[in-house]
């Protein structure tokens, strides 16, 4: 049996191979963040799924400051996995691509948000952006009183972002090139002109819309700055559908489609585990 252990800055996420199964069954769970790792958080962490150290031929650990870990706890050998390496093997898992040979952007969308361009076994990181999950609870805590992304993704798939933001429509008197009248001109841009404040659930859209919009936005750009083709995002960010559906309609909009699998937010974590020796076999190569 082998695990993996990515200690994000949000979400702790444990993924756990039992040497036989494939990438689709493999086992994952996650907690809030607690703390500094520790090899008593790594014992708590894996008890959650009933396992030991010492039942694991070996345990990946990556992102937070996993390079304070031991190397070894209970005789079980901890393994250190570059997060650019294990953000990159986790996209290309869960992406639906020709094979691994395929160039893919690998677009982590956590508390902020890192991007990979991922070449086989050749990774780089390309860039990022400080507006992602954080910048969404961070403004959905001042505008809409909430930091709950579920209420969050329930209240934005029912609102109306454009009764927040000002569409081209608002703006201009005709067209502009092949561009939609609904397209997002300014955002934000209505509530200076309102004499009452938004709807919450309008205000929750307008927010997943605007950090939506970044994040596909440069993913895009990233992705053709580096002549690749293939984008997939992963990241707890994707756990809401609100994100999902908003990112992968800005990759439409630019014609470059947006893969945004689900479940993805333990994908760093997988890609950690797939950096050991053994779990290569899961790859199908």
């Amino acid at each position: 049996m082998w695990a993996a252990i990515d200690f994000g800055i949000s979400n702790t996420d444990v993924v756990v191979w039992d040497g036989e199964s494939d990438v689709a069954t493999v086992r994952h769970w996650k907690q809030a963040y607690q703390g500094e790792p520790s090899a008593e958080m790594v014992r708590r962490l894996l008890a959650q799924g009933d396992v030991t150290p010492r039942q694991l031929h070996a345990l990946a650990v990556t992102g937070g400051h996993h390079r304070g870990l031991p190397t070894t706890i209970d005789g079980c050998a901890l393994v250190g996995v570059n997060e650019v390496d294990a953000i990159a093997r986790g996209g290309q898992a869960l992406a639906q691509l020709p094979d691994r040979a395929t160039p893919v952007l690998v677009v982590s969308g956590g508390s902020g948000v890192a991007m990979i361009a991922a070449r086989d076994d050749r990774f780089a990181h390309v860039t990022g952006s400080g507006v992602g999950g954080g910048a969404m609870l961070g403004l959905s805590k001042l505008l809409i009183q909430t930091t709950d992304p579920g209420e969050i993704d329930g209240l934005a798939l029912a609102g109306n972002a454009n009764h927040v933001d000002l569409a081209l429509i608002d703006v201009v008197s005709g067209p502009i090139g092949s561009l939609p009248p609904d397209t997002t001109a300014v955002n934000f841009g209505r509530v200076a002109r309102l004499d009452r404040p938004p709807a919450r659930a309008d205000l929750a859209a307008a927010v997943v819309t605007l950090v939506s919009q970044v994040i596909g936005t440069i993913a895009v750009n990233a992705a053709r700055a580096q002549a690749i083709e293939h984008v997939v995002v992963i990241g707890h960010l994707t756990d809401m559908h609100s994100i999902r559906t908003q990112i992968s309609h800005v990759g439409r909009f630019f014609g470059l489609p947006i893969q945004t699998p689900a479940p993805a937010g333990h994908a760093t974590a997988l890609g950690a585990l797939l950096s050991l020796p053994a779990p290569n076999t899961m790859r199908g190569e």
